[in-house]
C-alpha cells in the first residue's frame, strides 16, 4: 500500500512519520518560496498564504498527535523556517528569531494553533455517542 507523502497516518504517530510531516512542506514550500517572498505581494496576503497552503499540509491530523519536547522544537523550527523565507532572511545572517517575528509582523502560534484544534475535536468527540467518547470518559466496564 502506497502512502500519500502530504498525509500520514492519524492513529498513530511514529517519530518518522513526524519527520515526515516537517519535512514534506519544506520541500513544498521551495516552490511556494517565490510567491511567498514577493516583494510585489502585500505582507498580510503572504502570510495568509502560507498558513493556508503550508501549514494545513504539515498539520494534518495534528489534533490526534502525541507531543515530546523535541516534536515541539521541531515544530517551533518549521515555524521559524517559513517566516525567515517569507522575510527573505538566510539563516548565514545570524538575524535573532525576535527580529525575524518583527519584520514579519507575527508571533510564535503553531503550538497554539495545534491546541485549539486539539480542543474542537475533543469537544467534537465528546458531543458524539460511540466508543472514542466511552474511552476517552472511561465508561466502558471490564468483565
Amino acid at each position: 500500500m502506497q502512502m500519500n507523502p502530504y498525509c500520514s497516518p492519524v492513529c498513530s504517530l511514529q517519530h518518522q512519520d513526524f519527520v515526515l510531516e516537517i519535512h514534506v512542506p519544506s520541500d513544498l514550500y521551495l516552490n511556494w518560496g517565490y510567491y511567498c517572498s514577493t516583494s510585489t505581494m502585500d505582507v498580510e496576503l503572504r502570510k495568509k498564504l502560507v498558513k493556508c497552503y503550508i501549514w494545513s499540509i504539515a498539520l494534518y491530523g495534528a489534533e490526534t498527535w502525541t507531543f515530546r519536547a523535541v516534536d515541539q522544537k521541531h515544530l517551533e523550527s518549521f515555524e521559524m523556517l517559513c517566516w525567515r523565507r517569507m522575510g527573505k532572511v538566510s539563516w548565514t545572517d545570524h538575524v535573532k528569531n525576535e527580529d525575524v517575528l518583527l519584520r514579519v509582523k507575527e508571533q510564535r502560534n503553531i503550538l497554539h494553533e495545534i491546541r485549539k484544534r486539539k480542543a474542537n475535536w475533543i469537544s467534537h468527540i465528546l458531543r458524539r455517542n460511540c466508543l472514542l467518547q466511552r474511552v476517552i470518559e472511561v465508561n466502558i466496564k471490564g468483565g
